[in-house]
């Protein structure tokens, strides 16, 4: 066996090019696509935050989507600095499709906007993102729902349809013109999960039936709809989890493995903390080459509930309910 003498600065510069693709990155909110070879993750950030990966495993930081705060929303939320939560991608009809929320923390103070690009590679001459504003807006005292947490579905019919909501009234879905740059006329909205808190038990405020993050993915014969239960953003004391529910419709009604409507407050829990995680939530799903995943965050034990990206593959039962390792 041959030795060989590596020069000190070279095995410096491996160091480093490996250091810049963290393999445990921390996000919140991710979604994640995949275009040619390469996986983007979007996430809530200033400007929404961006990774690419070769192997969903080593992670690159990516220029954000805005460079500035979009100008509508420094208008329309006060206080709005260009923290933007929550981003969903979906590939419809030759362009990407970016919704993302504008908001106030713990009020409903908020719009959902959406932004379009021909490609996810930043290299790419057609690479230009190109901002259409708001799409839905939620305006306290007038409305039961909050327009945060975005996520979309095309029908079997080729109809995009819109689920967001955190809280308040539930989890809600409407339908969206085939341009999807407003609001499908006659409007269609629906209540498709909620969860009720029993006022005499339950010292929280009215608002804090907690329920978030919806995420509808369609598979063969179902929708399955995807929230995230409980405390968010809490770091170790965090109780995030994830519930699901399936349709065989996109309008509802979503039940549980027992047969519970998730309007009514159903919701089959698949993932949850554990040793390493104190809550996990705000999940995505997506199907890569015949497999499938559930990417989401969860809030490090190990590293003062910073919270972490997390990739887990989905196996599906006999009966076709997910189920996460």
């Amino acid at each position: 066996m041959k030795c060989i003498s590596i020069p000190l600065f070279l095995l410096l510069l491996v160091y480093q090019s490996v250091k810049s693709q963290n393999t445990s990155i921390s996000v919140h909110d991710p979604v994640i696509i995949k275009q040619d070879s390469i996986y983007y993750i979007f996430c809530t950030g200033n400007g929404i935050s961006v990774f690419s990966s070769s192997d969903m495993t080593n992670w690159k930081s990516e220029k954000p989507v805005f460079s500035v705060p979009p100008e509508w929303a420094v208008k329309e939320i006060p206080g709005f600095r260009g923290s933007i939560w929550a981003p969903d991608i979906s590939y419809y009809n030759g362009n990407y499709y970016l919704f993302y929320s504008v908001s106030v923390f713990g009020r409903n103070t908020s719009l959902i906007g959406l932004a379009v690009n021909k490609t996810l590679h930043p290299g790419s001459s057609d690479f230009k993102w190109i901002d259409i504003g708001p799409i839905i807006r939620s305006v306290p005292g007038r409305d039961n729902w909050n327009a945060i947490d975005p996520n979309l579905i095309v029908d079997e019919n080729g109809r995009p349809w819109l689920t967001f909501g955190s809280f308040w009234g539930g989890i809600k879905l409407v339908r969206l013109k085939d341009d999807m740059k407003g609001l499908h006329e006659p409007q269609e909205w629906y209540t498709i999960a909620r969860r009720y808190r029993d006022p005499f038990t339950d010292d929280r405020d009215a608002g804090s039936a907690e329920i978030e993050a919806p995420f509808i993915f369609r598979k063969e014969n179902f929708y399955y709809l995807f929230v995230s239960w409980d405390k968010c953003c809490s770091g170790v004391k965090s109780t995030y989890k994830i519930a699901v529910g399936r349709s065989e419709k996109v309008t509802g009604p979503y039940l549980d493995k027992d047969g519970t409507d998730m309007a009514k407050g159903g919701g089959t829990v698949i993932v949850r903390g554990d040793e390493n995680y104190a809550g996990v939530g705000h999940q995505a799903v997506a199907s890569f080459d015949s497999s499938y995943y559930i990417v989401y965050h969860g809030y490090d034990l190990k590293n003062n509930g910073r919270s972490k990206l997390v990739i887990k593959k989905i196996k599906w039962s006999i009966d076709g309910w997910p189920i996460v390792d």
